[in-house]
């Protein structure tokens, strides 16, 4: 998993659009108040680190505390490009992947609620490693 929002590869970079969230996808929501639920955050924090699923670790490329460990990889520390996604868009790219990069699917390996819960954890590195509502920007 190299890159969960990459610039390349069919990515808008900061000054584009982002693509359009997909029909199947533009009705998923983050679940009311899990942007800042301890609970949610600490399960998704066991999921992005690869302790729940060996299979699936986040943090291979992401980084252990969300500074990415390989090139390519989405520095979730930016606020700036994080605050672009709405829930919608987050879901869709961890569920489908990212074309032309290394982010791989995946909806075939995690339930759609640890893919919310690792969405919610990936979230706090964008906001000094603290839990904070995200605002959903359609």
């Amino acid at each position: 998993m190299v890159s969960l929002f990459s610039c390349s590869g069919g990515e808008a970079p900061a000054d584009r659009p982002l693509p359009s969230v997909p029909a199947g996808y533009i009705d998923k929501h983050m679940p009311q108040g899990w942007w800042t639920d301890p609970k949610v955050i600490e399960e998704g924090e066991k999921i992005f680190r690869g302790e729940e699923n060996p299979d699936v670790n986040c943090s291979n490329c992401h980084g252990k505390d969300g500074v990415p460990t390989r090139r390519g990889a989405r520095d979730f520390r930016a606020v700036g490009l994080i605050s672009r996604f709405s829930d919608s868009y987050w879901f869709w790219r961890v569920s489908e992947g990212v074309p032309m990069t290394k982010m791989s699917a995946w909806k075939g390996k995690l339930s759609e609620e640890q893919r919310w819960k690792v969405i919610a954890y990936e979230h706090t590195f964008s906001h000094g490693g603290q839990p904070a509502p995200h605002d959903d920007y359609k």
